[in-house]
């Protein structure tokens, strides 16, 4: 799948807002806000239960890697995710 194709995807499906669980949640990550390095996407099965995580590391913008987004409209499908979340923006971390 493209990446522009992946993106809308998604964004499509954060802008639904809260729909009832399974839910995803999206967060990028890097060492400063211009550029995400690692993406962490959590899985919430039913309300309460503790969240799974995966993490995917990029050398370059994980926001405009084709195989992450990709990857994660893959998740998004096969856990039949009913809300999407995702943060805003890149969040630093040390």
């Amino acid at each position: 799948m493209n990446l522009e194709k992946s993106k809308k995807r998604i964004a499509k499906k954060v802008k639904m807002g809260f729909q009832g669980y399974p839910e995803i949640s999206i967060s990028y990550l890097g060492s400063t806000t211009d550029i995400a390095e690692k993406v962490a996407v959590s899985f919430v099965a039913e309300e309460g239960d503790a969240p799974m995580e995966e993490h995917f590391h990029s050398k370059s913008d994980a926001r405009e890697d084709q195989v992450i987004q990709s990857a994660i409209i893959k998740m998004i499908e096969r856990s039949d995710a009913k809300t999407i979340k995702q943060a805003e923006g890149v969040e630093v971390v040390k």
